[in-house]
């Protein structure tokens, strides 16, 4: 059986499979849920602190000020999804429901994620540079325009947003831009360690990546993940951020191509343009949804971030391999 699966599946992809289940049968909870938070973002903090010292000053240079990528980027994030979600109101609506079609647009809402984009940009090849500043503006924008956004098109009163603000700014910064600028800073001590260790980052960027599926997916379980609806609706629900995630997923990557982009610029667009955080969806649904529209409002998103990591960590292999097979062959 484990041969038939490795035909189909890469080592990574069964040990994300594997992790999936893990956390669905022995979800962390309690201390345990404190202690995985906090190896978690250590390994993502890990993470952020090695691209740093393996980047090069022109290198960031270069990603930071790589406009028509940033603002393709942003486009899918808040453009693309939101349209997409308002022109499949017909369908999900009464498929869905009211509470669960408004809580699949609140999903569309969102700004990116920042380490899972990175760190799945790194593992397929792509401008991580890029990826770094595209993803981190797009999450800051986020935590603005999105409260916004969710005023103008789920008439949800959004006043109480405003005191999060600087709180997930200087989250954000603490846990992810400080470990990079603090690696680049010793990139001249400890930089030619680094490049010399190449396999090492690999690691930690698959590493951070099982460690975010545990503790995101445990989390989904002990809120409920199985039990809000029927079995049905979930299938159904289900189905419906399969379907969002692989349009946006094609889209992008067209989008890429039919812009001119190069392999690593489309592998930017492509995971950090497809992504939904929920580090930064469920502290403003908290905040902008109350009472019985709050679990509504957050199954879609804790759905479709479980089925975005497993995809896009499959894709991101798919293109590293291609990349090793390009080399190869040049």
């Amino acid at each position: 059986m484990l041969g038939h699966l490795r035909l189909l599946f890469d080592n990574f992809t069964l040990t994300l499979l594997a992790v999936v289940v893990a956390a669905t049968l022995l979800p962390a909870r309690g201390q345990g849920a404190l202690f995985f938070e906090g190896v978690t973002a250590a390994a993502i903090a890990l993470l952020f602190f090695m691209h740093g010292a393996r980047l090069s000053r022109r290198a960031i240079i270069d990603g930071a000020t790589h406009w028509r990528l940033h603002l393709l980027v942003f486009g899918c994030t808040f453009m693309l999804f939101p349209l997409l979600g308002l022109a499949l109101r017909p369908v999900l609506l009464p498929l869905l429901g009211e509470p669960l079609y408004l809580g699949v647009l609140f999903l569309c809402l969102l700004p990116g994620t920042v380490q899972s984009a990175i760190a799945f940009t790194s593992l397929a090849g792509g401008n991580v540079p890029a990826a770094v500043c595209s993803a981190s503006a797009s999450s800051l924008l986020g935590i603005l325009l999105t409260p916004v956004l969710v005023g103008l098109l789920l008439q949800v009163q959004v006043d109480r947003a405003a005191g999060a603000t600087l709180e997930a700014i200087g989250a954000i910064s603490l846990q992810l831009l400080l470990p990079f600028v603090s690696g680049h800073l010793l990139r001249p001590r400890i930089g030619h360690w680094v490049d010399r260790r190449r396999a090492l980052l690999a690691r930690v960027d698959q590493g951070s990546i099982l460690l975010v599926v545990y503790t995101a997916f445990s989390a989904s379980v002990v809120e409920g993940l199985w039990n809000a609806v029927s079995p049905a609706r979930l299938a159904l629900l289900t189905a419906v951020c399969c379907l969002l995630l692989a349009l946006v997923l094609l889209l992008t990557a067209w989008l890429g191509r039919r812009l001119g982009f190069n392999r690593e610029d489309r592998i930017t667009i492509v995971f950090g343009g497809s992504k939904k955080s929920m580090a930064t969806g469920v502290p403003m649904a908290k905040v902008l949804f109350a009472g019985s529209m709050l679990g509504p409002a957050l199954l879609p998103l804790m759905i479709f971030h479980q089925i975005q990591l497993m995809a896009c960590a499959v894709l991101a292999r798919r293109y590293a391999r291609r990349g090793e097979g390009v080399r190869t062959a040049g």
